[in-house]
């Protein structure tokens, strides 16, 4: 805590001066706090751009690889029935008809007031039987004993009037194989609806004709990487349809160029330098953060020239994917469809190999270990550990500086005390004695 010695003896206004003095003396601290601020804004800066050419680099690796190119689509002549691709879908065309849904079995009591048997049995597909007993004979105990054996059998009570019940047993899945039958002693029971898999038939009407039979209303991998799923039995063949996707083919390369563009603006963004006026109306030149810096500048011409340059003596351009007058990229959409058209192969080569160049283009600047934007991240980082170090120093430095100006002028308004209070004794030892100086000439 300083010391209150404003104007004690002197009358003036110390803490002020002090204050200024430690304002002189500490014109090297605001000017490191200055740089630390400057740099913690252009690391923050670029932070963000190394973010962004990482997720590039991701998205650039695996748009070169060939199996990112394998994107198909499917469609049906009916709606009900639904066709979806997966890994390893390939072109073709196949008709089927629905002869059966896959559906759950339901099995009913006869109308009861209360479980005629202390026990019940239920028997899966397989053969394996499970005898219960109920707590009680109440059709409530009987329910809770179906359904917390986990036999992939639910059982519920249905009301059907005059205080009686019947009890519905249903397996939980559909398909042949969770067929069940329950065994109750004397309760009548009925199957209202079998389990039964769904069944399509392929090439019906004619020699080859094959039925295909599944546990539910899905079936897999009926062409490879194609899915079908199926709603309502059908009297005529429906039509699958397996084609290339070009929408999504172009839609990924359109989305490597757009993600480009969207790095060139940041960097474009933070390197322009613009003037402002004053309110003096003198003009003031700002720099952006990025702007004269080398690194920067190199990892975005080396994403350009990765994305530009020719492929085996072909410009990008032949497929839609140009450079501009300002130093974008442009993807015409309508002229990449058209080349996939035309040369498929060709032109998916063309894309893995831009995408490949631009992999490793943005892996360079941005790989955690030793990217040169990683780097300049880092070293930014340490610069700022070290000048906040010096800046503590600074810290220690004014507060012994300030401690040592409070001691010297507390000494100085103690000295002037000393020589206030002399000076006031002088003054009234002369003033005692001039009475009999002036006596003594008056004599």
């Amino acid at each position: 805590m300083g010391l209150s010695i404003d104007g004690l003896i002197s009358g003036q206004d110390t803490t002020t001066l002090i204050n200024n003095l430690i304002a002189v003396e500490a014109i090297p601290q605001t000017l490191l706090k200055g740089k630390v601020t400057a740099a913690q804004s252009y690391t923050t800066a670029v932070q963000g751009l190394n973010t962004q050419v990482a997720t590039l680099a991701d998205a650039a690796t695996k748009a070169a690889k060939p199996a990112s190119y394998d994107l198909y689509t499917a469609t049906s002549s009916s709606s009900q029935v639904t066709a979806t691709t997966s890994t390893g879908a390939a072109a073709g065309v196949l008709d089927v008809t629905v002869g059966r849904l896959a559906q759950n079995q339901v099995t009913v009591t006869e109308p009861l007031t209360a479980w005629p048997e202390t026990t019940l049995t239920l028997t899966d597909a397989a053969g394996k039987a499970t005898v219960l007993t109920p707590a009680s004979d109440s059709l409530d105990d009987v329910v809770s004993a179906v359904n917390a054996a986990g036999l992939g059998i639910t059982a519920t009570k249905v009301a059907v009037g005059t205080g009686a019940f019947r009890v519905q047993f249903s397996s939980t899945a559909p398909g042949a194989a969770n067929a069940f039958t329950v065994t109750g002693g004397t309760v009548p029971i009925t199957q209202v609806k079998d389990a039964q898999d769904a069944q399509v038939t392929l090439w019906a009407g004619t020699a080859a004709e094959q039925s295909i039979t599944s546990g539910t209303n899905t079936f897999t991998n009926l062409l490879p990487g194609l899915d079908v799923t199926v709603s309502a039995i059908s009297t005529t063949p429906i039509t699958l349809t397996v084609t290339r996707d070009d929408a999504a083919i172009t839609k990924m390369a359109g989305g490597l160029v757009g993600s480009l563009n969207d790095i060139f603006a940041v960097i474009t963004n933070r390197s322009a330098v613009s003037t402002t006026t004053d309110s003096t109306g003198k003009t003031v030149t700002t720099a952006g953060l990025f702007a004269g810096d080398s690194t920067i500048r190199t990892v975005r011409q080396d994403l350009i020239t990765a994305a530009s340059m020719p492929v085996n003596g072909h410009s990008p351009s032949e497929i839609g994917i140009s450079i501009t007058k300002s130093g974008t990229l442009e993807f015409d959409a309508e002229k990449f469809a058209a080349a996939l058209v035309k040369d498929p192969a060709g032109t998916m080569k063309t894309v893995q190999e831009i995408s490949g160049r631009v992999a490793t283009a943005a892996a360079s600047a941005s790989d955690k270990y030793d990217g040169t934007l990683t780097a300049t991240v880092t070293s930014q980082q340490s610069q700022v550990r070290t000048m906040g170090l010096e800046i503590s120093d600074w810290d220690l430095r004014l507060t012994a500086k300030r401690s040592s100006l409070e001691r010297t002028y507390t000494a100085m308004e103690s000295r002037l005390g000393e020589l206030k209070s002399q000076s006031a004794w002088l003054t009234s030892q002369i003033a005692s004695l001039l009475p009999a100086y002036t006596g003594g000439s008056s004599s």
